[in-house]
């Protein structure tokens, strides 16, 4: 393992993307990132508007990274073909743009690349120069010009990787004149899968040799390599970037920092190939992968350490728990309960929300090799099917949690919830359906509540019905499906229910009011109350959807846990059956009274902003849980103000947020 290692990423701006660029280079060099490739188009140059949008680029990108700019596409009125893959008709006309560019933009970086995969049929069209004469005199001209003038000519690399065509340019001296030369390989994405990879040591060695026949002191530098999380698997694009900055060569450039958007077509065209949407280490939209967070959190080193995290090891003789998204807020602490206790534990997880590698590496600091990282998806059946295989129990808690998200993304919120879960009781089923499976639904199923009818106080909202305020809603409440998240998560908890009546699944499912506690990292969607106290403490406004009166019977994770393995040890007693778990009305606060708390907790008085309600927002829901005290023994035993007090000084210790330790700490009891 190198220690430091620098390294690049390539990123393709594309003419008049000035908010784009703007939002893509401070993430990029918060990234610990060295070096930038980007590529400068002689067709777009030479374009309306060209010159202008190359003349704020290079500028802007060099500020704070070293540029290595990729001049080609040949400009379709000089092209022989008519196509920007197509040799231009006078081939001097490549070396003149390059003198061009270097005495424009040269003060701007110390490299220039010339010509991008010369042996791909859509940059470089050698069907028209099948013996590659025409190349070797554009870019061997070209390089030549380029050494004489004090920079470095970078040949661009072939993809797939051909040795057969690199002695080629050493025969015909184009390497003489090149500083360096590129080399391209997506392994486990593309090449692999064409049965050309033979590996990094295979190919790099292979290139090497060539090099010291022709040029010894070239450089060798990898221009693009990469891995596509089309398939969801975020913890192996972080793996496949470490083992990147590992390899036999003089740089490393990362493909890329951002998806393609969606409605961009790529060279093949729009959609030809979907793992072309998915290489960037944040998504188009701007949400960060496991990569790109671990970048920014710790540098490569927290890359290189976390890489390592899912290395397997030998279960010790008793079958495991698994959590599916054991790495999440509760998983985590439902998993450490499990294995504090002597459990081994696998966690299934695909690490896409913030904050969840820490969760995972925090457990396996704690708990060693009695937990088994199992980094996938539950998308993906295939691959999560060996996970069930020797599972004792399975508690299914993977999921997308936030309402606003489903109404943004409703299909991925479907493939997650429902899609996936299928996935999940599936496995269960093929594993022999003898593990007892607990899957996390939601109040959310019972619908927006629009029926009741309420009373309005000074600071809650209150049922016109006494039995309803005395005891919550109960599990004999109709489901009413609203909102897609409602949607995906009622089917969810349906087909759980129903696995265990046509196949014999021993399950229960737990439909939960709002959870908080230790190891939950709130945002305004999901964890709103771990969110409400994370901006008071730092002192940041809080945004309040509503009034504020909406009423919530709160639940300490420790209780909610608790649930979770009572049910589990009483699944003989409970299959087939669905249970509310909340706080209860003991447990039953308002926005507005939280907040009051939080103000005693955090010394000051948070700042507030009110917006509209959101769609499917419950004015009011308490869990009846007299079904779940009634069959299995359980209650809430945490008191909703000691549990805040937790929690705060469990942030105030991890977070590093403003106030005094002693002042949040607080026993969690009732």
């Amino acid at each position: 393992m190198i220690d430091n290692p620098r390294f690049g990423f390539v990123e393709w701006f594309r003419p008049g993307e000035y908010e784009r660029t703007e939002a893509i280079l401070p993430e990029i060099v918060a990234s610990g990132a060295s070096w930038l490739r980007t590529h400068l188009s002689w067709a777009e140059y030479l374009s309306p508007g060209g010159e202008e949008w190359f003349d704020w680029l290079l500028p802007k990108l060099a500020e704070n990274l070293e540029v290595l700019p990729c001049v080609h596409y040949t400009p379709p009125s000089l092209s022989r073909t008519g196509k920007t893959s197509g040799a231009p008709q006078r081939l001097q006309d490549y070396a003149d743009f390059i003198d061009h560019v270097l005495t424009r933009y040269g003060k701007h970086f110390r490299d220039i690349e010339l010509w991008n995969e010369p042996n791909n049929l859509l940059d470089w069209d050698w069907r028209e120069d099948t013996d590659f004469n025409l190349f070797c005199e554009m870019v061997g001209g070209a390089a030549y010009w380029v050494k004489k003038r004090g920079w470095r000519a970078v040949l661009g690399g072939p993809c797939p990787f051909d040795p057969y065509w690199v002695d080629l340019m050493g025969e015909r001296g184009v390497l003489a004149e090149c500083g360096a030369v590129g080399f391209h390989g997506f392994p486990g994405t593309w090449d692999s899968e064409m049965g050309s990879w033979g590996g990094w040591d295979l190919h790099l060695g292979e290139m090497r040799r060539i090099l010291d026949q022709y040029n010894p002191d070239a450089e060798l530098w990898v221009t693009e390599t990469g891995y596509s999380t089309w398939r969801n698997d975020e913890f192996q694009q972080a793996r496949r970037f470490a083992a990147a900055l590992a390899v036999p060569a003089d740089r490393v450039y990362w493909y890329s920092w951002r998806d393609v958007p969606h409605d961009v077509p790529v060279q093949e065209g729009f959609w030809f190939d979907a793992r072309h949407y998915h290489l960037g280490a944040v998504e188009a939209g701007g949400r960060k992968k496991l990569l790109a967070r671990l970048l920014i959190d710790g540098g490569v080193k927290e890359v290189q350490a976390f890489s390592q995290i899912a290395s397997p090891s030998l279960i010790t003789g008793a079958s495991p728990a698994l959590i599916t998204g054991g790495a999440g807020f509760i998983g985590s602490n439902l998993a450490a309960s499990l294995l504090a206790d002597g459990e081994e534990v696998i966690i299934l997880d695909n690490l896409s929300r913030p904050g969840v590698h820490e969760n995972l590496a925090w457990l396996k600091d704690e708990f060693g090799d009695r937990l088994h990282p199992f980094l996938a998806d539950i998308r993906d059946l295939p691959m999560i099917e060996p996970a069930f295989a020797d599972a004792s129990s399975v508690f299914h808690l993977a999921a997308q949690t936030a309402v606003t998200t489903s109404l943004d993304q409703p299909i991925d919120d479907f493939e997650v919830n429902a899609r996936g879960t299928l996935n999940v009781v599936e496995a269960v089923r093929r594993a022999g359906g003898l593990a007892p499976l607990i899957f996390a639904s939601t109040n959310k199923v019972y619908g927006s509540l629009d029926d009741l009818e309420m009373i309005e106080l000074e600071d809650r909202y209150i049922p016109a019905d006494e039995a309803t305020r005395k005891h919550g809603i109960g599990e004999a409440r109709p489901l009413d499906l609203c909102t897609p998240y409602g949607c995906s998560k009622g089917t969810a908890d349906q087909y759980v229910l129903d696995y265990s009546r046509s196949f014999g699944l021993r399950s229960a499912v737990l439909r939960m009011s709002c959870i908080y506690g230790p190891r939950q990292f709130g945002t305004e969607d999901q964890g709103w109350v771990a969110h409400f106290l994370i901006q008071a403490l730092k002192g940041e406004p809080i945004t309040v959807y509503g009034d504020g009166k909406q009423v919530r019977d709160v639940l300490h994770v420790n209780d909610a846990v608790a649930a979770y393995r009572m049910l589990r040890a009483r699944i003989a007693d409970v299959n087939g059956e669905a249970f509310n778990l909340g706080g209860g009305p003991g447990n039953a606060v308002s926005l507005q009274t939280v907040l009051q708390q939080i103000g005693v907790l955090s010394n000051q008085r948070p700042k507030l902003n009110f917006d509209n309600w959101r769609q499917g927002d419950q004015p009011y829901f308490v869990a009846d849980t007299t079904k779940l005290r009634e069959r299995i023994g359980w209650q809430a035993k945490i008191g909703w103000k000691a549990g805040l007090a937790d929690l705060a000084a469990w942030l105030r210790e991890h977070r590093d947020l403003e106030g005094s330790a002693e002042h949040f700490r607080g026993r969690a009891s009732a």
